[in-house]
């Protein structure tokens, strides 16, 4: 007889607990897990975070050095050169929205919040270009206040997971803040935005080689043999991957260790 497979049948307490057990899993998985946008400041990780939409994290962390230097408060954003500063974040895509956003941003600061970031959602959200998603990025990374992120990545995973039949992303965050302890939240974003883009990909995730295996309804959505699967593991730790799921690192290839984490 076949047991059903995870998540089948479930009573929301059965949820809770395995949706306890992927967290614990991915902690041991992702133990390199943290905020993939360079920054010292609030203000310096709301400005990546803005720059951030439709480009890849290396991408704005190439451009941000030269930004940050040229722009350190929300004064010199508020009084920036429209022409000058599109050209700097040209690179990450929409600079012409993106460079409204930051002007516009540093202007509210000024006038609301004295040129400082509030660390606080219902403040947060009320700002030029900073949605709830931003806001719990800010607030859990520059401020240590419990925050969950639901990106592309977050939402993919947790769909897959069945953790939730939510589509709206603020609904996705209360139903998946429900199943954890407040504490983990901030976290337990970066492990499932970490896992996404290393190993459960969009359109092929690698369940063959993926630490979640037992405790994943969509197990097979990708492929299920170890060498296939081991290949689609990418970013410097892909070997490290393979191995916590019992595969041989070997199977990696190079060229999966040196790949641009999406």
């Amino acid at each position: 007889m076949t047991s059903s497979p995870p998540g089948a049948s479930e009573t929301d307490l059965g949820r809770k607990r395995r949706a306890r057990k992927i967290g614990r899993v991915l902690a041991e998985t992702h133990p390199d897990a943290h905020c993939e946008l360079d920054h010292s400041t609030p203000l310096e990780l709301a400005v990546a975070t803005i720059l951030s939409a439709q480009c890849t994290d290396k991408k704005v962390n190439e451009v941000t050095p030269k930004l940050f230097a040229r722009y350190p408060t929300a004064a010199a954003y508020a009084g920036a050169d429209r022409g000058e500063m599109e050209e700097l974040i040209r690179p990450t895509g929409f600079y012409r929205n993106k460079t409204d956003s930051l002007l516009k941003l540093g202007q509210a600061l000024l006038d609301r919040y004295d040129g400082q970031v509030p660390g606080r959602l219902v403040d947060l959200v009320t700002l030029p270009g900073i949605g709830r998603k931003t806001a719990n990025v800010i607030l859990g990374n520059a401020f240590d206040v419990p925050g969950i992120t639901v990106d592309t990545h977050f939402q993919r995973l947790v769909h897959r997971w069945r953790l939730t039949t939510e589509t709206d992303p603020v609904k996705i965050e209360h139903a998946v803040g429900a199943l954890y302890d407040k504490r983990d939240w901030t976290m337990l974003s970066h492990r499932i935005i970490f896992h996404g883009r290393r190993v459960c990909h969009a359109r092929k995730p690698a369940c063959g080689a993926c630490t979640l295996a037992r405790l994943c309804p969509s197990y097979g959505t990708g492929p299920t043999e170890p060498a296939a699967a081991a290949k689609l593991l990418k970013g410097p730790r892909a070997r490290d991957l393979a191995a916590a799921a019992g595969v041989d690192p070997e199977l990696v290839p190079a060229q999966a260790v040196a790949a641009e984490v999406p």
